[in-house]
Formats: C-alpha cells, structure tokens, sequence
C-alpha cells in the first residue's frame, strides 16, 4: 500500500488488483468499489454482514473477501491485533502526536459495549492523526497568512478540508500556500496531496 500511495497508483484500483489477482488495468468498477468498501470500513471493524449489506452481495461472498483482503495484507491483521491488545493493556490509544483517547469499554461486562471498544481503539490513531495533522495544518496556514500580510482569511475547516476568502489579486499566493501547508506541515512514509479549487462560492469549488 505504501508503495502504491508514494507512486501516486489509485489505492482502490490497486488493492482491488491483489485480492482479484487481477493486473491493475483489469479491475473493473465494481472490484473498486469492493476494495474501497474495505479499505475505509476495516478500521471501524466492518463486518460481513455489513459489508454484504453495503454492497448488496452474500453475507458469504462479503466474508470470503474480507478474509481474502486480511490474506493479501496480513499487515493490516497485525496491526488490529496489536491495537485492541495495546488498548486493552493500556487502557487507551493515541495519534501519532500522543493525543490520547481512553477505552474504558473494552473492560465492559457487556459484549456490545466491548465490540464498540474495539471499533473505536482501531479508528482513532488513524482518524485522530488525521485530525491532529488539519488543526497543524489550519495553524501554518493562518500563520502564512498574517506573515505575508495578507488579505485572504481562513473561514472553515470540513474534514479534510479547508476554505479560505481570498481576494482575486491574491488568488495565486493563496493556492501556493495552502497546497504547500497542508501537504509539508508533517512528513510520512506515504505523500500527502492536496487538491486546491476556486469558485465565487464554496458550492462552487465542489
């Protein structure tokens, strides 16, 4: 996955490609949208039969390719089995910054509560890193704002996402420095891209 991210390959597409045995070219959309079903759904602990309802297939035909995506990626197994004992022995989770969240459920006698345990502890250090890495993010691009002295504010984060009200005579600073913010402010092992459009209203840039 790290190799497919740094050479900029669709993710989806790609991983569709190793649990299909397919060459990348071959993957049709609907492998892709399998793949991007499991993709986002593994770290909230998706099951089989809320992929199958998801995606409209067999409850059988779901297991068969989350166990053939965990097969291809036994990384990812590793690293939910290490999470959920970390969480249990600790007692919480953390971002890759240290942002700590606390688990008290998976210590819960109900078993519904503990399954929600798990879910959480699995998704915050990747929703919460992502999270800390917008606040970094909204914080250099507000600074290079007011270091060059410009007119052009910050108005809203959304998610990823982040909308500033730029003067037209700014426009192109702007851009420049709200790519190269959010996509420089911390360095990992896979790239960080960033997307920039303009439009006269936020609809617009959709």
């Amino acid at each position: 996955m790290i190799e497919a991210f740094q050479k900029g390959v669709d993710i989806h597409r790609d991983v569709a490609s190793k649990v299909f045995d397919k060459k990348l070219e071959e993957v049709t959309s609907e492998e892709r949208t399998k793949a991007k079903a499991v993709n986002f759904g593994i770290v909230y602990g998706i099951s089989d039969f809320g992929l199958g309802e998801q995606l409209h297939m067999p409850r059988k035909e779901a297991k068969a390719y989350i166990e053939g995506y965990l097969e291809k990626y036994s990384g990812i197994k590793e690293y939910m089995t290490k999470i959920e004992e970390e969480a249990k022995e600790k007692g919480y989770v953390a971002t890759i910054f240290g942002r700590r969240r606390n688990i008290p459920e998976l210590k819960s006698q109900n078993f519904m509560v503990r399954q929600f345990g798990a879910r959480a502890a699995l998704n915050m250090p990747i929703q919460g890193t992502a999270a800390d890495i917008m606040k970094l993010a909204m914080i250099e691009v507000n600074k290079q704002i007011e270091t060059r002295n410009l007119k052009s504010r910050l108005v809203l984060q959304v998610h990823d996402e982040l909308l500033l009200e730029v003067p037209e005579a700014e426009k192109e600073e702007a851009i420049e420095l709200l790519r190269n913010s959010m996509e420089n402010i911390v360095e990992l092992s896979v790239p960080l891209i960033a997307e920039v459009t303009s439009a006269d209203s936020w609809y617009g840039c959709k």
